[in-house]
């Protein structure tokens, strides 16, 4: 239970770990794509096959496409923080100024739909899945939580955000 409560701070992260730089990353492929976001989610193609290689790729995804609003940190700068449960992030219910988030954090699946559907902001839903879940390990792993298993949506749907 403990690591179940610890690991879904991190968790929250992930949520708004799509906000957004619009630079492509600088191995993006030389084709013109629709927009300079869709082109740094397409800059890894392998599939992430362990927690720790979730967390390698959500560090550079977090980077390229987080850092930018949320703080390279997650602390916030032009948009809310993700790091730091007790000092108000990711609350359960959205802030009154909340333009876009309407539904409550309950668990780490509520704040992955929340990311996937509205982040980043400039190109909502465009990232690949695994990019999305590897920015939200990369957030657990920055907070100090290891898991013994890849970050998916059955696991989390099962962790609940400590309050």
């Amino acid at each position: 239970m403990n690591l179940l409560l610890r690991s879904l701070v991190p968790v929250a992260l992930v949520s708004l770990a799509a906000c957004g730089e619009t630079t492509p990353a600088p191995n993006a492929p030389s084709s013109p794509s629709p927009s300079p976001t869709l082109a740094a989610a397409v800059t890894s193609t392998s599939t992430p096959s362990s927690f720790a290689d979730q967390v390698a790729l959500g560090q550079k995804v977090y980077g390229e496409q987080c850092a930018s609003c949320h703080g390279a940190s997650g602390s916030g700068g032009k948009a809310p923080a993700v790091v730091g449960l007790s000092k108000g992030a990711l609350p359960l219910n959205p802030p009154a100024t909340s333009k876009s988030r309407k539904g409550q954090f309950k668990t780490v699946a509520d704040i992955a739909e929340f990311v996937t559907k509205t982040m980043p902001p400039t190109a909502p839903g465009t990232l690949p899945a695994e990019q999305y879940w590897a920015v939200l390990a990369f957030d657990l792993k920055a907070n100090g939580i290891n898991l013994d298993k890849k970050l998916d949506a059955n696991l989390a749907a099962t962790l609940t955000v400590p309050r």
